[in-house]
């Protein structure tokens, strides 16, 4: 029997990937050419602020699972480390794309977090969004430090004179947003139903944000060789 998903949780998701997509696209055109580009305000709240309801939702649907988040956990932090290779042999081997590697980025962060998760699963509602609140507090308060040693950076500790990679998410406060979405998913999602019963997900808008966000992880590894394929083309 095929699993009936939560559709408004694909759909958000697949907005976020759209989101990110549109922040990078206007990254490789201003990093890659020499066209000036007066960026809306919108486009710096979704880069500074867009990754966090990707984390929550990825808290939410860990609740939503009898399965264990490890093997999944285990494939995102996989993917992760082929980001990092591919875009460090980029950098260094293929040359010109200075300062692109990733060295922790989305899928580091969030793979970790589904395999932290586990410790913390059998918890009340309360305790994760205490724990989700102190974590993001701690990286919050950690990103005000400069530590002598450059490779804590993956908690959130930076020494300042390492470049910690173009795309950044340091576990703190990650698993802090991480654990508050659990909270929602043990308490607003706690029936493991869509809490908009009466909308119809097969709206065709919802139709392409629900197919985006059930391939996310897909997606957003081949992303950014298509943006680099259509910037060269059309612009370069």
């Amino acid at each position: 029997m095929t699993k009936k998903r939560v559709w408004e949780l694909d759909a958000l998701r697949g907005l976020c990937i759209i989101g990110m997509i549109v922040v990078h696209l206007f990254y490789d055109i201003g990093a890659f050419t020499d066209k000036g580009i007066d960026l809306p305000k919108w486009f710096y709240l979704i880069k500074n602020y867009g990754h966090i309801l990707f984390v929550l939702i990825s808290g939410i649907c860990a609740t939503l699972t009898t399965h264990s988040t490890l093997k999944r956990g285990l494939v995102v932090f996989g993917c992760g480390l082929l980001v990092s290779y591919v875009t460090m042999f980029m950098e260094y081997v293929i040359g010109g794309f200075s300062g692109l590697h990733i060295w922790f980025g989305i899928l580091h962060m969030l793979g970790l977090c589904m395999l932290l998760y586990p410790v913390f699963r059998k918890l009340p509602f309360w305790a994760l969004a205490l724990f989700g609140a102190a974590f993001i507090a701690l990286g919050y308060w950690m990103d005000t430090l400069t530590v002598p040693v450059d490779y804590l950076f993956p908690l959130g500790l930076r020494s300042g004179t390492f470049y910690v990679g173009s795309d950044y998410f340091a576990i703190f406060p990650g698993f802090g947003w991480f654990l508050i979405g659990a909270a929602v998913g043990k308490t607003a999602y706690r029936k493991k139903e869509s809490l908009l019963p009466k909308v119809n997900p097969d709206f065709f808008l919802l139709r392409g944000l629900r197919f985006i966000g059930r391939h996310s992880l897909l997606i957003y590894l081949l992303h950014q060789p298509f943006l680099f394929a259509i910037t060269f083309i059309l612009l370069v």
